[in-house]
């Protein structure tokens, strides 16, 4: 089975096509027009302006996708239905509803946050031929329950997997997400939007002690997440700063990064070993960070050594549309005859 999977939640557009084949989900093309140039000079995203650039460039990312493959390869289309822009995501379920209609193909609304979780079961034709495949999970290897971490600019959620079909949302962020708090964060200390990837650059060089920054809920009986209290305080610590050199600079990033970290590992840790959970799936853009993946592996290799963890590729971890087709996989496809019948069930 192949599926075309289409990508509009945010500020990306994006197209891919991932085949099943066997027991690995082989990503055949994946394709992204990002506005992130024209977001950056502006410190962050506007819906308006991602719309626009989503409707120029949707057509032309699936025709580039679908380069060498052919409409007639493809079983079912995928698309992200929410959550996100609410203008972004109508430019991507029209386009999927209007071609499963036009192609009579079967038509598979995917959530975003799914998307991330099921990122976790894509393989490249490289990895799937690799001598060492636990590098790459297939969904044999993944077993449940499951314990999922989805940490982007939007979203900081805990899902307890029990199957395919059976998921629950245990904890989520009361306000700022944990990227959201990386791009706040860096706009305070002068940094490029999106600010995740330089603070994680600056931070390889930092002290991440020499600013004692607030854990914010690291100690509730709960799995929520919250992280406005530690923009604030990063707020006012840069106040202080006389001089942020260079020296400064870093350890001022390691010990943001490090503050984010150590809440995600240690309230995740704490609900996978309270949901006694077999594997643990880490999602979004956030799950590029390096530190979080290795203080993750590091705290299941001591508290829970029979628990694994699986790590998507990093260009899977951002938006894109492999992980929609991927989700799409493990979706109750809607028939196209029903597309045109209740166009709500789609927002």
């Amino acid at each position: 089975m192949t599926i075309l999977g289409i990508e509009t939640s945010c500020d990306e557009t994006g197209a891919a096509v991932v085949e099943k084949k066997g027991r690995d989900l082989l990503v055949l093309s994946n394709e992204i027009a990002s506005s992130l140039t024209l977001h950056a000079e502006t410190g962050g995203i506007i819906p308006e302006t991602a719309a626009r650039e989503q409707l120029r460039y949707i057509l032309p990312t699936i025709e580039k996708a679908l380069q060498g493959i052919g409409w007639d390869h493809i079983d079912a289309i995928a698309v992200t239905y929410g959550p996100g822009l609410i203008g972004s995501l109508l430019v991507g379920v029209e386009t999927a509803k209007t071609l499963a209609y036009v192609l009579k193909k079967p038509l598979l609304p995917v959530n975003h946050m799914y998307g991330h979780i099921y990122a976790n079961w894509l393989r490249t034709e490289s990895n799937a031929q690799s001598e060492k495949p636990s590098l790459r999970p297939t969904p044999d290897e993944i077993t449940f329950p499951a314990l999922a971490l989805v940490v982007s600019g939007g979203h900081t959620d805990l899902i307890v997997i029990g199957n395919h079909e059976t998921f629950e949302v245990i904890g989520g962020t009361r306000d700022d997400a944990a990227g959201e708090a990386f791009d706040k964060i860096g706009r305070l200390l002068g940094l490029p939007y999106p600010a995740g990837p330089t603070i994680a650059k600056l931070a390889e060089k930092g002290n991440r002690k020499t600013f004692d920054l607030p854990r914010p809920l690291i100690g509730s009986d709960d799995f929520d997440f919250s992280f406005s209290g530690l923009k604030t305080a990063a707020l006012r610590e840069t106040k202080k700063i006389k001089k942020l050199n260079d020296t400064t600079l870093s350890d001022f990033c390691a010990s943001v990064q490090w503050s984010i970290t150590d809440v995600l590992v240690k309230k995740t840790i704490r609900a996978a070993a309270h949901y006694g959970v077999k594997s643990l799936l880490l999602g979004g853009g956030v799950a590029a960070n390096e530190q979080l993946r290795e203080s993750l592996q590091e705290a299941l290799r001591s508290q829970m050594p029979s628990t694994t963890l699986f790590v998507p590729e990093r260009k899977f971890c951002t938006d894109n549309a492999a992980m929609i087709a991927a989700a799409g996989f493990f979706t109750q496809p809607l028939p196209w005859q029903k597309v045109t019948a209740d166009p709500q069930l789609y927002y």
